[in-house]
């Protein structure tokens, strides 16, 4: 599927979830993991960071592989105007996730191409809105014990079991939600020549 003759693939990412997304059609990319400052210093509405942060994470890495196309990518967790971050711990995600009951969460998911050929940078930002349903602190326990979404923003993961706590999932493409909107990504590549049809 990978196009041979295209320029290599970096993705700027230290991100299991975004590799594991991009195994599915890749045979041949390299990962690195771009090493930026994700605090909001410069107080940016959640759609103008979540770009931001996708763009500096490619132009980081971009600058020791101009000769490669480097696939940037951030994601955020919108709960009422608030940025929910990664909980990094149990207790953090327990109240993230009790904070989000009956209430519906906006995920923003940005990607940034830096394409070498033509020297241009392409962007997209994907919407995904989750409807949580009502649930208590035994059910949220329950399923950070079993999942340890320690790592990903909102506290769920959709690939495990994160589902049992949805009432809804409106989106236009379900990878973005995973961390990487491959409906867009695949049809930019295969534009750009790197996939071969």
């Amino acid at each position: 599927m990978q196009n041979p003759s295209a320029p290599a693939i970096i993705l700027a990412s230290s991100s299991q979830y975004r590799r594991g997304l991009l195994d599915r059609f890749l045979d041949e990319y390299e990962t690195v993991s771009p090493d930026i400052d994700e605090r909001n210093s410069l107080n940016l509405e959640p759609e103008a960071l979540v770009r931001h942060l996708a763009r500096e994470k490619a132009e980081i890495v971009s600058k020791n592989a101009r000769d490669s196309l480097i696939i940037g990518a951030d994601q955020l967790a919108v709960l009422e105007g608030r940025v929910l971050g990664k909980p990094g711990e149990h207790q953090k995600a327990v109240e993230q996730l009790l904070a989000a009951s009956g209430k519906s969460v906006t995920f923003l998911t940005a990607v940034c191409l830096l394409d070498p050929i033509a020297r241009t940078r392409y962007e997209h930002i994907d919407k995904t809105t989750v409807r949580f349903r009502q649930f208590d602190r035994r059910l949220a326990e329950s399923y950070v014990r079993h999942d340890e979404p320690y790592d990903c923003a909102g506290s769920f993961k959709l690939e495990g079991a994160g589902f049992v706590l949805f009432e809804s999932v409106t989106t236009n493409d379900p990878t973005a939600l995973i961390g990487l909107p491959m409906i867009w990504l695949a049809d930019r590549l295969l534009q750009l020549g790197y996939l071969s049809p």
